[in-house]
């Protein structure tokens, strides 16, 4: 499985929040849109997640060698 870059998962959530508020779309496609958006939120909540636990390691390795 090929990782998604945070950036491109911010600006494809940009591009279905756009297709949402343009209100021409149809049931289906919302629905389909709306799981999508919620897949999307998820993977980069997690990685901003293990990114603040890098840094906080990072720190923390640092605080140590003060």
């Amino acid at each position: 499985m090929t990782e998604v870059k945070y950036s491109k998962s911010i600006k494809k959530l940009e591009e279905i929040i756009e297709r949402i508020e343009s209100e021409d779309i149809d049931v289906d496609e919302l629905s389909a849109k709306v799981k999508e958006a919620v897949s999307l939120i998820k993977t980069c909540k997690n990685k901003i997640e293990v990114a603040e636990l890098e840094v906080k390691k990072v720190v923390d390795g640092f605080d140590d060698q003060g």
